[in-house]
């Protein structure tokens, strides 16, 4: 019996249980210390009232026999999907009814995706990354290539950052975990254009697209010409609407997406029969309950308490003299690391001087050394706080 050999090529913990590690220790050695949490993502503020009443009601049904369900189709319940097509319709996307596969999160299909292509493809991730893109397919035995982000493009790489030749696939994010960077229309269409060209395929995260509030940018990479021939895109409802324990995304593969012969929309579907149950009928109900004019209005008032919130970081790095991006159509803000300190050190600076937790920018790629991701989905207090100790002590 052999296992796995690709999981020795990867790193020995993944970057947030590494975090949690360090954070867990410190408060053992220093259990007084009233440590704020600005690092792994996770939103604080409760589930949109019109999502709770939808998910109560469909628990109702669940307890009657003329209305309990069973399994759920593999890719959705009908209601959903059409929910989510009427949703890319409010800013001018037309999806078909076959495009959508319901399921438990991005990060989820992020990983799974990779299952539809060969183990001899060569992948893109952009530098700084989610780190999921490069581990699934560190698993899966492929070969990773990067487009290199910094301050010399905004941390938006292009097809002409491209270290090792071209790829067959192409993850992208916008707006960017971990950086905040948001695509331009221009940027995408050139990403779309170069796929095309080559024949890759590009996997898009549009997990944040709820937090772009300029109309000029993309919050959709099918709002570009061409993308239904090149493109999947990933979407999720945890920072959306606060489903990151409710557990709830989708994928969206095009009809018209083919290659090797092979219609891509087939093969997700005949994966997701094998492994995956779908997503329970309780859930999806509140989903569908997020996309109504009531449900929108509520979810939307979330997103702009955690703008405030990141505005209010903005302004302390501003006040501080600190390079960053992110924050303004993001839940992130991407800080360079001050004095020219590495990330990790930045990050126990932070721990043990000022009781604030952040994410090292290392974590996410070789062009995150030096930077450091904080996260705007604390609490109001806990990020006024935070942000009062990060400039009282940086202020020195």
């Amino acid at each position: 019996m052999k296992i796995n050999e690709n999981f020795a090529k990867m790193t020995p913990s993944y970057l947030f249980a590494e975090i949690s590690n360090r954070v867990k220790k410190y408060k053992e050695e220093h259990p007084e210390a009233d440590v704020i949490r600005l690092g792994i993502g996770d939103v604080t503020l409760p589930l949109a009232p019109a999502v709770v009443e939808a998910a109560k009601l469909a628990a109702d049904e669940m307890g009657r026999a003329e209305t309990f369900r069973g399994y759920p189709p593999y890719e959705g319940w009908d209601f959903l999907i059409e929910a989510i097509r009427g949703y890319y319709a409010s800013f001018g996307v037309k999806l078909n009814y076959g495009d959508i596969f319901v399921s438990d999160g991005a990060k989820s299909d992020a990983g799974d995706l990779p299952d539809l292509f060969s183990a001899d493809n060569t992948v893109l991730v952009p530098d700084p990354v989610y780190p999921v893109y490069v581990d699934a397919n560190i698993m899966g035995g492929r070969r990773i290539i990067y487009a290199r982000g910094n301050k010399d493009n905004n941390f938006l790489p292009t097809p002409g950052d491209i270290d090792g030749g071209d790829p067959d696939i192409i993850y992208l994010c916008s707006p960017n975990n971990p950086t905040g960077a948001t695509m331009t229309r221009e940027g995408l269409r050139e990403w779309v254009d170069y796929a095309n060209r080559i024949g890759a395929v590009i996997i898009f995260d549009a997990a944040y697209e709820a937090f772009i509030s300029d109309p000029h940018l993309p919050r959709s990479i099918f709002e570009i010409e061409g993308a239904r021939e090149c493109a999947i895109e990933l979407g999720s409802l945890s920072k959306t609407a606060g489903f990151t324990g409710t557990r709830c995304g989708y994928t969206i593969i095009p009809e018209e997406l083919e290659r090797d012969g092979a219609k891509l929309n087939k093969l997700w579907m005949r994966r997701q029969s094998t492994k995956f149950n779908g997503v329970s009928y309780i859930v999806q109900r509140a989903a569908a309950a997020v996309f109504t004019p009531e449900g929108l209005e509520q979810c939307r008032k979330n997103i702009a308490y955690y703008r405030e919130n990141a505005a209010i970081i903005a302004g302390t790095l501003d006040r501080l003299g600190i390079y960053y991006t992110g924050g303004a159509h993001s839940p992130y803000i991407w800080m360079r690391c001050p004095d020219g300190m590495g990330s990790w050190e930045f990050f126990d600076l932070l721990l043990q001087k000022a009781n604030v937790v952040g994410t090292p920018g290392a974590g996410f790629g070789s062009e995150g050394e030096g930077y450091f991701r904080l996260t705007a989905f604390g609490s109001r207090e806990d990020t006024a706080e935070a942000s009062r100790r990060i400039e009282k002590l940086l202020s020195k």
